[in-house]
């Protein structure tokens, strides 16, 4: 199964936009799509937490948007969601 990304509401809409752009198959969903804008990111990660098999991709506040892109489409060509399994990790790797 291929990895499917959550986005929070304080994602830079510039990474999601250049994410869609280079690879549009990408599956991504927004915040306001999982109805998660207007929350926390603490109620944010314990939402997280509670899924089953949850799997969390933390972006650092400095990183460059072409660098969270390109991490991200090389997490979703070359990994399977099952790799993500209860990890937590934070990009850049």
């Amino acid at each position: 199964m291929r990895v499917r990304f959550q986005a929070d509401a304080d994602l830079d809409g510039r990474i999601l936009r250049g994410l869609r752009r280079a690879a549009p198959e990408i599956d991504m969903r927004t915040a306001a799509e999982a109805r998660l804008a207007g929350l926390d990111d603490s109620e944010v990660l314990w939402i997280a937490a509670g899924a089953q098999s949850s799997r969390v991709v933390l972006l650092r506040e400095a990183i460059p948007i072409a660098v969270a892109i390109e991490e991200l489409a090389l997490i979703w060509s070359a990994s399977n969601a099952e790799e993500w399994i209860d990890r937590l990790v934070w990009i850049p790797l």
